[in-house]
């Protein structure tokens, strides 16, 4: 079941609201001994968590299938960096991981269970009654599995998607009146907080493609600068109008030169680095964008930004981690609300 993006929150009483939670989604489902874990793109993850599959086969039920979603607990909050550690091709260091930052699978949806094989057709109506049955039968003594909070309040969406952040990061939508959605976005929507930064251009990509046989700018490389004044890589934004791109490449190319990121830079170790990323151009720390984001964590943006506008009356070292910091709803506050 995939979800429509939308801006706002739909109100009526077809809807309810939950928590969009910052992790891996995955149908779990046991069929006696045999447990598997299953993303959306149809990866199996049952290798990378052992101790969720270890926790299933501890429930009284011995048949079901869950929707739900797999975060790491880290702090008051859910670490997407942990786990994203957790997809290790090791399995020496999967089992210390294991250990280590335990996964916490969150419930919102039953599709099948020992009582009603065909409960993926029935509407959401039912089926989150018999989720609340079967988690508490199921759930209580057991820590590695939690029930997903919903209302059908939207003044609590609001409030929700407001303090969304530490592991949540936005709200769900869906429809009451309709069946398991599988392979269609018609019965849910996703609404994301945005949220905007004023960052320092620390240095910029060519396209891979040319405008007139000349180079352009692909890409800009963002940078923030922490409490030692050290300007950090956190993330990058794309999002540059084709014909805006030879001007803002002769502006650019202008400031070429060190001394770029003076502390995290691009292209640093990481499994995920290609020849590619670690080809960019240093800039002296003069230009300021503000761009737009949706998440931020291990001290970079999640994904790709978007420019809401040229800043020139601000002072690069006003950019600093500090206007990132938000109050946000903890995580297993909202899950006790279950």
């Amino acid at each position: 079941m995939e979800a429509h993006s939308v801006d706002v929150i739909p109100r009526g009483p077809e809807w309810q609201y939950e928590p969009k939670w910052d992790g891996f989604r995955c149908l779990l489902s046991r069929d006696g001994e045999n447990v598997d874990l299953r993303s959306k793109s149809g990866e199996d993850l049952a290798r990378y968590f052992p101790e969720l599959v270890a926790a299933a086969l501890k429930l009284k039920a011995s048949s079901f299938v869950l929707d739900g979603e797999i975060v790491v607990p880290q702090g008051k909050g859910f670490s997407f960096d942990a786990l994203l550690q957790r997809i290790h091709p090791a399995a020496s260091r999967v089992k210390k991981l294991a250990q280590d930052t335990p996964a916490l699978y969150l419930a919102f949806d039953l599709l099948r269970s020992v009582k009603d094989r065909q409960l993926a057709r029935k509407p959401l109506t039912e089926r989150r009654p018999a989720l609340e049955a079967f988690a508490k039968a199921n759930f209580r003594n057991n820590t590695s599995f939690r029930l997903s909070p919903v209302t059908s309040s939207h003044a609590t969406a609001q409030k929700w998607l407001a303090q969304s952040g530490g592991g949540s990061d936005g709200v769900i939508a869906k429809r009451i009146d309709l069946p398991y959605q599988a392979g269609s976005r018609e019965g849910m929507q996703k609404i994301k907080r945005f949220r905007s930064a004023d960052c320092v251009v620390g240095g910029f990509r060519y396209a891979t493609n040319k405008i007139a046989g000349r180079r352009v700018v692909g890409s800009l490389l963002l940078g923030l600068y922490d409490d030692k004044s050290l300007l950090h890589h956190v993330g990058f934004t794309s999002a540059i109008k084709q014909g805006e791109k030879p001007a803002l490449t002769d502006r650019l190319e202008a400031l070429i030169g060190e001394p770029g990121f003076t502390g995290n830079a691009p292209g640093g170790p990481s499994r995920w680095s290609t020849e590619r990323s670690a080809k960019w151009c240093p800039l002296r720390p003069k230009l300021v964008v503000e761009v737009c984001y949706d998440h931020f964590s291990g001290e970079r943006f999640r994904h790709g930004t978007s420019i809401q506008r040229w800043r020139p009356d601000k002072a690069p070292r006003q950019c600093t981690f500090e206007q990132l910091k938000q109050k946000a709803a903890d995580p297993m506050k909202l899950l006790k609300q279950a």
